[in-house]
Parts: structure tokens; sequence; C-alpha cells
């Protein structure tokens, strides 16, 4: 049961991802069709999943879709490498593990580095992981406080004609950070850190001229800052702390001609040993299986043209 799912749906997914029919009977598994190549794929995703199961991981429709994706591409599949690493734990006590790969290096690469890049489509975690480290840092003492910003810029929109005051205008830019931080402190917890000031987030300008020591700071949707910008940031990096900036290059809402910040920091940054920067793909999506075929088909859609 664990392993076919509920309805048999794992079953129906492995079947969608390898293309082919495939039943399950008297504890044996059919594959309506004579090829060598699909065969072997079904047997190494089963063995990994069953490996799983029987170490008592319960297996989601994303963990089967992932070891499809990895068999058919001809990748070893462990789940054992990244569902070992416990990144923390939710305000209802749920484990965080990483999903993937990518999410395990990305998550790895935390732990060692000062400043990491997380570039990457939507999905795939970036900003809930790093939400997640740095609230278990502050819960081990590691730093003394959270700073969470965004660039204020979407769609083309302007602060300037949204109601209400500073924080009313800049608020709605920040919901993903507050999502991720009510999910591991809970809402109380989280409006008492900020009224403390051991959690602060704020819009990208109010980081000029300051020195973060101490701190864990997480820059989000850094695509739509600008090189200056994004400069400004990266050398606000006191003692005792830590950088973690994530983006989607593919989502850039700053205005034609102008250059991201993240795209320029990646190439300028990209030899320095102190610094990761890690690169999260559509196989590492773990939002609804749609959200992964939507991304492939818009690369593929913007390759052709």
């Amino acid at each position: 049961m664990d392993l076919v799912g509920s309805g048999d749906r794992n079953l129906t997914i492995l079947s969608e991802c390898l293309q082919t029919e495939l039943s399950f009977r008297d504890g044996v598994f059919t594959m309506h069709e004579d090829s060598d190549q699909k065969e072997e794929q079904l047997r190494e995703v089963l063995q990994a999943l069953v490996a799983a199961v029987k170490k008592g991981h319960a297996i989601s429709e994303q963990d089967v879709i992932y070891a499809c994706r990895l068999a058919v591409s001809g990748q070893p599949i462990d789940f054992e490498d990244w569902n070992r690493v416990l990144v923390g734990r939710t305000y209802s006590g749920k484990p965080i593990v990483p999903k993937t790969k990518g999410q395990n290096a990305f998550v790895k690469a935390m732990e060692r580095y000062d400043i990491v890049f997380a570039i990457g489509p939507a999905g795939t975690g970036k900003t809930f992981l790093a939400v997640t480290e740095a609230v278990t840092a502050l819960k081990k003492g590691d730093v003394h406080r959270i700073i969470l910003t965004r660039p204020a810029v979407e769609a083309g929109e302007s602060l300037g004609f949204l109601p209400g005051d500073l924080k009313e205008k800049v608020d709605p830019y920040l919901t993903p950070l507050y999502d991720a931080l009510h999910e591991m402190l809970g809402n109380e917890k989280t409006e008492t850190l900020m009224e403390k000031g051991i959690i602060e987030i704020a819009p990208l300008a109010y980081m000029r001229g300051r020195t973060l020591d101490d701190a864990f700071v997480i820059l989000d949707e850094a695509q739509n800052t600008t090189p200056s910008q994004l400069k400004m940031f990266l050398t606000r990096l006191g003692f005792h702390s830590k950088m973690v900036i994530t983006g989607d290059i593919t989502q850039i809402d700053l205005k034609p001609g102008m250059t991201s910040g993240l795209i320029d920091a990646s190439l300028v940054l990209k030899d320095m040993d102190e610094i990761a920067i890690m690169h999260l793909t559509s196989d590492d999506v773990v939002r609804h299986p749609l959200v992964q075929k939507i991304l492939e088909r818009y690369e593929k859609y913007e390759k052709k043209n």
C-alpha cells in the first residue's frame, strides 16, 4: 500500500512517467510493453522506492516522479542520501528534509558557506529552505537575528500607486517570507520575534548603510535587483553572519534593457571559493507535478524562439 499509493496513485504516476501501462497484482509488477530499457528503468525505480518504504519513508507523489526522472536520465536513485538531512521542523513538529539532490546540495552549501546563491525556477524550495535554515540557526544560537528582504519590484508595479503607509505598501511583496516564518514558528511566535527586532522583514532599500553582524540574512527575488543594489547588499555582510540570495532568472520584472543583479553577480563571483552558487532545475520542483511540466514547456518554447 505504501509503495503503490492510495487508489494505486503512485502506480498511475509511474505509468505516466515511463509512458507505459503498468499493473500490480499478487505482489508482482507487470509492464505491458516489451522494452528492455523501460523494464530496467522500472526496476531501478521500484528497488529505490521499496528500500525507502522499508526504512519507514512515506512515499509521496513527488518522490515517485523524481525517482522516475532520475532513472530516465540515467542517474542513480538514492533517497537515503538526502532524507537523512534534517533541516528543521515546522511549528507542528513535521520534519523538513531536502526532497531532491539539488535541494540537498543547497542545504549543505548553506551550512558550509557564508554567502550562498540559489538560482532556480519556482517551486524548488529556495525561499522555504533558506528561511528554515535561518530559523534553525536562530534556535541554536548560531545567529542572534534574522533579516529577510526583497526588492520592491513586481511585474512593473510602483509602490507609489499602492494604498497605505510604507509597511502596508511593501507587505504584499514580502508575503512568501511571512508564510515561511509562520510555517516554522507559528503566527504568534513570529509576531513576538518581529516586535523584539529579532526577526526583521524590510525592503532592500533599507539595507543601505548598515553592517549586519550575528545575522542570517536572506535576499529573496534577487533577479529583480540591479547590479549596484546587489553589490550594496553583499557588502553589508558582517562578522558571524550568513547571507543567502535566492532568485529565478526566468522571471525578471525589471524594465527592458536593465541588467539583473543576480545574473551579473553569478558571473562576477562564480570563481570565488568562499561563495557557493547553486543552480536548481525543474527536476528540483516540489510543487504540484503540473508545475514541473509547465516549466519544461516554457523552457522548450523559449529555446525554440
